[in-house]
């Protein structure tokens, strides 16, 4: 009889983006309860151990962490299993190094290196806008972040510019045509581009049509659509590819021409 919560992940049901291999042992990291959900989310131990290989192990992931030496969003964490997920920046003090949790275009968390300056703020995207006890407006956002008080011109699937330092909204950017989103989830994940159009379904999911910076149209639901950049400036700087998908033949064409760079 399964009584509470789960403690365990198998490998072979981790997350594909987390880049576990099958055969180095049954079990993945079971992302603690958080921010994230388990399915859209990094677990700090993938992204020392697996990603940074700042470890080699769990023993050694756990060190680091209880020195508290690892921030997310200014926030001290030691738990190994903490799920950080797209747009929170992680701090390593004692190497100086900032990150920002982005998807590359093949859907994966890519590793992005980020300035101190950049660091000091992240993209929320709003979820809700509800009225609380004693009539006070507050907004939820992707992050599970509850900021009361904020500036009546925002409203649901717009993005706002959030001071990690302060805790407070410092700028926001309408979910409009012609702004520049991020899609972070899909098929189209990690992909960047301009809104042209939206199709609202009454009783559907609401369709919104994209255009990148190579002109190249997709669509994907309204729900997977994160807004980065008023026009086609992005506040916040984007990974290696800038959010251009490629072709399989574009890809290894590239590849060709590096390696032929490189002799």
């Amino acid at each position: 009889m399964a009584r509470g919560p789960k403690k365990h992940m198998k490998r072979l049901a981790a997350p594909k983006h987390w880049m576990l291999d099958k055969l180095t042992g049954t079990w993945a990291p079971k992302p603690s309860a958080g921010p994230h959900k388990q399915r859209e989310c990094l677990p700090l131990i993938v992204f020392l151990r697996n990603r940074l290989k700042y470890a080699l192990n769990n023993k050694e992931t756990k060190m680091i962490l209880m020195q508290r030496l690892v921030k997310v969003d200014g926030k001290v964490r030691t738990d190994a299993t903490y799920p950080a997920g797209f747009m929170d920046v992680i701090s390593i003090e004692q190497t100086n190094e900032q990150f920002r949790l982005v998807y590359d275009t093949k859907g994966r968390f890519a590793i992005h290196r980020i300035t101190a300056e950049e660091a000091q703020y992240k993209l929320c995207k709003v979820k809700r806008m509800q009225l609380g006890a004693q009539g006070i407006p507050f907004v939820v956002t992707h992050d599970g972040r509850t900021i009361r008080y904020p500036d009546p011109a925002i409203k649901v699937h717009d993005t706002i510019k959030f001071d990690i330092a302060s805790g407070k909204i410092v700028d926001h950017i309408k979910f409009d045509t012609g702004n520049l989103v991020f899609v972070t989830g899909g098929r189209n994940t990690g992909r960047v581009g301009v809104i042209t159009h939206r199709e609202k379904h009454h009783g559907g999911f609401d369709i919104v049509h994209i255009k990148d910076s190579l002109d190249r149209q997709f669509a994907t639901r309204l729900t997977n659509v994160f807004v980065i950049g008023e026009g086609n400036k992005p506040w916040i700087s984007l990974p290696k590819g800038k959010g251009v998908k490629l072709t399989i033949t574009e890809e290894r064409d590239r590849r060709r021409d590096a390696a032929r760079a490189a002799h």
